[in-house]
């Protein structure tokens, strides 16, 4: 397959920063519709500026771009600090951060006592990418050298399977807990809403594995999609799952949409959920986030839900910090 330019051949604005590291990025790879390049960053360990009060202090991305194509991805704008505007561009232009190790282990000395790293704020770190780059796997090495440090990893890939060896040497030593999106156990509807990521049961057969290993893992439910994945029963089915999966907890936040996201998912909506688009129209169409009424509805339902099974409380099987514990943390996007 041809490799077309990286950047349009129109003028654009003098590039400086990431955007400059972008343009000189080298094509490395190519894969189903997707294009790979290598990105010379200069550090990979990014401490999180954001205002909101968010339970982690350092992020990690192995990744640039998500070859999962969510329809709903909130991280799809992290493309535009490069100046790559097309939504679209975020799942078919990958950029991979080569080099991750040694900067890790440069990097690693900022980091605090009870300062908490995060892995796969903005793009999942097992896409399928890394099948072929390991980019996660060489981090997960790096930190396996290292003690006293606090770890959590966001993943929707059973691809973090491949890595137990490796998790459990870091959790010799360490505090490490992995967190898997799960937001519905309709594989139908979520081949629709997640085209290429792995199916939901594969996910909750990575809940368990996981915890069996002896890794404490969770459920991530979010985004919760309106009049989509938002029913009770399609609630209770999910944390259900996630209880006979021996999930340590699971969470559930409801969904965000920058402006970039709407960009794609509304499209999405009127396609495929066509008697849902008005609806949409008004609680997105100049919102990121859904009504407050609407969020607390969606807490007293997993509340309720939670205490049925038994998950997410004190008990012998947790619950470990939540990586994600505000209502926004895990759709910031940080990168």
């Amino acid at each position: 397959m041809a490799s077309l330019p990286l950047y349009p051949t129109n003028p654009v604005p003098k590039l400086v920063g990431i955007a400059k590291l972008a343009s000189e990025a080298e094509h490395v790879d190519d894969g189903h519709k997707v294009e790979f390049f290598s990105l010379p960053v200069r550090s990979i360990l990014n401490r999180c500026t954001s205002r909101r009060n968010l339970p982690f202090t350092w992020t990690i991305n192995p990744y640039r771009g998500c070859e999962f194509a969510c329809k709903y991805c909130y991280a799809r704008y992290t493309h535009e600090f490069m100046e790559l505007r097309d939504p679209d561009e975020f799942e078919h232009k990958i950029f991979v951060k080569e080099e991750c190790a040694w900067m890790l282990r440069r990097d690693l000395k900022k980091v605090k006592s009870g300062e908490e790293i995060a892995i796969g704020t903005a793009t999942d770190p097992y896409q399928p990418a890394e099948r072929r780059h390991r980019i996660t796997r060489s981090i997960l090495e790096e930190l396996s050298q290292h003690a006293g440090l606090e770890i959590g990893i966001v993943t929707k890939s059973n691809l973090v399977l491949r890595d137990v060896d490796v998790l459990q040497e870091i959790a010799k030593h360490n505090a490490i807990g992995v967190h898997i999106t799960v937001t519905t156990v309709n594989t139908d509807l979520a081949r629709i809403t997640e085209p290429r990521a792995p199916r939901p049961d594969l996910r909750l057969a990575a809940v368990r594995k996981l915890n069996h290993a002896g890794i404490p893992t969770g459920v991530s439910c979010a985004p919760v999609l309106p009049g989509i994945t938002d029913k009770p029963s399609e609630l209770e089915a999910v944390v259900k799952a996630a209880a006979e999966a021996n999930a340590t907890h699971i969470f559930a936040n409801p969904l965000f949409l920058k402006p970039c996201s709407r960009a794609i998912f509304l499209p999405f909506v009127k396609q495929n959920f066509p008697n849902l688009a008005q609806q949409y129209e008004a609680l997105y169409g100049e919102n990121d986030f859904g009504s407050q009424a609407y969020r607390k509805r969606l807490g007293a339902l997993m509340s309720k839900f939670k205490a049925k099974y038994g998950i997410g409380t004190p008990g012998p099987r947790g619950p470990i910090r939540d990586l994600v514990r505000t209502q926004q943390s895990e759709q910031l996007g940080l990168f």
